[in-house]
């Protein structure tokens, strides 16, 4: 007989363990909040290092052909969201960026899923990156343009709009979100499967 309390009184007073396929506890996985932290940091840097450059090298200039054109840097001044949606609506858009990055960061000490992790981070990251802009570029705070200037095929955003990094964190974030979902993650570390496990024995045993 093994010295080690199973007991349920035992498990209850340590870690809170998550169900496995034979209905055995095991740890909980390791937090991750640095991995969101270095995420988030990663995209807003790179955010706003490149529209600093772009901004004084680029504005007011022609368009700048690369990739065969593939691709141009074009500045152009957005009042909307993403990809240059939603004009108009400059100062509602701030306030819903304001609400994400909030949820993200009550969030964040929760977080055991490297695959949440990383997919708020860029999100995060690309929010604060366009948050930046809405506060402290022109016209004025919560009403600010976000600097865009990545333009697919053309150099008018006529093919694709025209978006920056931020955008793009964003997006690649919120892909491997709906990834994680669809694989069954959670941001807790445990897996959709799980939990029915622990339901179905619970069930089992009443």
């Amino acid at each position: 007989m093994s010295s080690e309390d199973t007991s349920p009184d035992a498990v209850r007073e340590g870690s809170p363990p998550s169900a496995g396929d034979g209905g055995t506890a095991r740890p909980l996985p390791p937090r991750r909040l640095a991995l969101l932290a270095a995420a988030a940091v990663t995209a807003l840097a790179l955010d706003l290092v490149t529209k600093v450059l772009v901004v004084a090298r680029l504005e007011g200039e022609p368009p700048v052909r690369l990739l065969g054109g593939a691709l141009y840097l074009v500045v152009v001044r957005n009042p909307g969201a993403a990809f240059s949606l939603a004009t108009g609506m400059t100062w509602v858009l701030t306030l819903i960026a304001v609400g994400v990055v909030t949820w993200i960061v009550w969030i964040a000490p929760r977080l055991r899923s490297p695959g949440w992790a990383l997919g708020l981070g860029l999100v995060l990251g690309g929010a604060l990156g366009n948050l930046a802009d809405r506060f402290f570029r022109a016209p004025g705070p919560m009403r600010g343009h976000v600097v865009d200037f990545l333009s697919l095929f053309a150099p008018d955003g006529s093919v694709w709009p025209v978006f920056n990094v931020a955008d793009s964190a964003i997006v690649v974030g919120g892909a491997s979100l709906v990834l994680m979902a669809l694989l069954g993650r959670e941001y807790d570390g445990s897996r959709t499967r799980d939990g029915e496990a622990t339901r179905t024995g619970r069930e089992a045993t009443r």
